[in-house]
């Protein structure tokens, strides 16, 4: 999902090539990767993050999961539920 993001330079607009494509011919042919977005660049930072969650999962023993790949909605009520009434640990 992140070397598919993709920005014009000329409005600052952001655009992903299969999530949000670019409306016109003109403006994907001007399109740009930020570096970061590169493949090479995010495996470098992935492998950073996985050799520290363990650590930060260790640290952080209250912490709770949450899935982002939900409506909004949902996940701001569920992070609202889980700061108000939280729920058992197991």
């Amino acid at each position: 999902r992140l070397s598919q993001r993709r920005t014009d330079p000329v409005t600052g607009e952001r655009y992903h090539t299969t999530l949000r494509p670019a409306p016109t011919p003109e403006i994907q042919a001007r399109l740009r990767q930020n570096p970061k977005d590169e493949q090479g660049n995010i495996e470098k930072r992935l492998n950073i993050y996985y050799s520290h969650v363990k650590a930060l999962e260790d640290f952080y023993q209250d912490a709770f999961y949450v899935n982002a790949d939900q409506d909004p909605f949902v996940i701001f009520e569920f992070i609202e539920s889980c700061i108000i009434k939280p729920l058992p640990c197991k």
